[in-house]
């Protein structure tokens, strides 16, 4: 893949993997689809909250529960003031595994 300023944009990636790995385009968007399927799964409230992609990442879904509105002072103006509630939330965190660190090197 050359090297730019930009990210890569989705067509582009898929057609340095259908070039890479000699398969077609539509073969790696299926596949990538498919991914994408078993990831939706695994982090949905019916699945066990952990996907890994093998030698990349791991991603959880961290629960967070709802926070009540409060009173507190602001940092920056030093006045009172009253903090929003926040509803419960369930959070993704993707976590890098060693062999996306080391590739950053």
């Amino acid at each position: 893949m050359a090297k730019s300023a930009k990210a890569a944009t989705k067509s582009e990636i898929l057609a340095s993997i259908a070039e890479t790995t000699e398969l077609s385009r539509k073969q790696v968007a299926s596949v990538l689809e498919a991914l994408s399927c078993l990831i939706g799964s695994a982090v949905s409230k019916k699945g066990p909250g952990i996907f890994t992609v093998p030698g990349l990442m791991k991603l959880t879904v961290i629960n967070k529960p709802a926070v009540p509105k409060r009173k507190g002072i602001n940092p920056f103006t030093k006045q009172e003031q009253i903090f929003a509630a926040k509803p419960a939330r369930r959070v993704i965190k993707v976590r890098a595994l060693k062999a996306l660190k080391d590739m950053a090197k």
